[in-house]
């Protein structure tokens, strides 16, 4: 990702400082490789001299550290800290993980687990597959609802009229060349993901990718999260998506069930 990073206009009661210094994080956020000074200056079109004064700040306060062997900035245990704390206040996040892990052995696949958070899916944990080519979703990565396996699993337990609300307020953004971007076309999918109990990604989000996907539901049958099995596209033929479509809603009703949730109509 190349494109700039810019701040949000300023808004009444908003700390321009902090504003600053948070569109820094995002950016360091991106890339476990980490940013140069003058990078991350152009990323969040701030000049050098303010994005150094804040990572001097930061630094100080262990969110951010300096590699000074190759001049790289790079998130800190400062913000891993505060970062591990949102996960923890989900606290289906440690009893899902077995069932995660006996889904990769079960597959060979990357397994995820998601929430909705503004339009987007935020993955929470992450069971990598042990094959050398697999498909990896950086945790904390996010993906547009709409373009996403588990986004559309979540989407798909919303009433029409949210359905089309969120439509209306995201909008339908092509991603890929697979990327679903009218809305008849988005609610048909719906409609299919409700009947068959699972949602699929396409290569919808990432090209040669291709996910399964299914809602976790809360003990008042909302959507809780999402759990999905990614795989390339090269692995996962049409005929294994659905085999690992129809495991991983199988596997979503055991989740629910094991978190203390409620399947709906029941």
């Amino acid at each position: 990702m190349n494109e700039m990073v810019t701040s949000p206009p300023p808004r009444s009661g908003i700390v321009q400082s902090i504003d600053r210094a948070m569109a820094i994080l995002e950016v360091l956020g991106e890339d476990e490789e980490g940013y140069r000074l003058t990078d991350l200056a152009r990323r969040t079109g701030l000049s050098v001299s303010t994005v150094h004064r804040l990572l001097t700040t930061l630094e100080q306060r262990r969110f951010v550290q300096f590699d000074r062997s190759d001049g790289m900035w790079h998130v800190g245990r400062g913000a891993f800290t505060i970062g591990s704390a949102f996960v923890r206040q989900r606290n289906f996040v440690a009893p899902a993980l077995p069932l995660l892990r006996r889904l990769r052995d079960q597959t060979r696949e990357t397994v995820n687990l998601g929430i909705v958070d503004d339009g987007e899916v935020v993955v929470l944990t992450q069971v990598e597959s042990r094959e050398i080519m697999r498909a990896i979703t950086r945790v904390g990565g996010r993906a547009p609802v709409v373009n996403s396996g588990m986004g559309k699993a979540i989407l798909a337990s919303y009433s029409d009229a949210d359905v089309d609300a969120a439509i209306s307020r995201h909008g339908l953004r092509k991603i890929t060349e697979k990327s679903i971007t009218g809305a008849s076309a988005l609610r048909a999918d719906i409609a299919t993901i409700r009947q068959r109990g699972y949602a699929l990604d396409d290569e919808e989000f990432v090209t040669g990718l291709r996910c399964a996907a299914a809602v976790v539901y809360n003990a008042q049958a909302e959507a809780l999260c999402a759990i999905s099995i990614s795989g390339l596209a090269v692995r996962v033929s049409d005929e294994r998506l659905h085999v690992l479509g129809r495991l991983i809603a199988e596997a979503a009703k055991e989740l629910t069930v094991i978190l203390g949730g409620q399947l709906p109509g029941r």
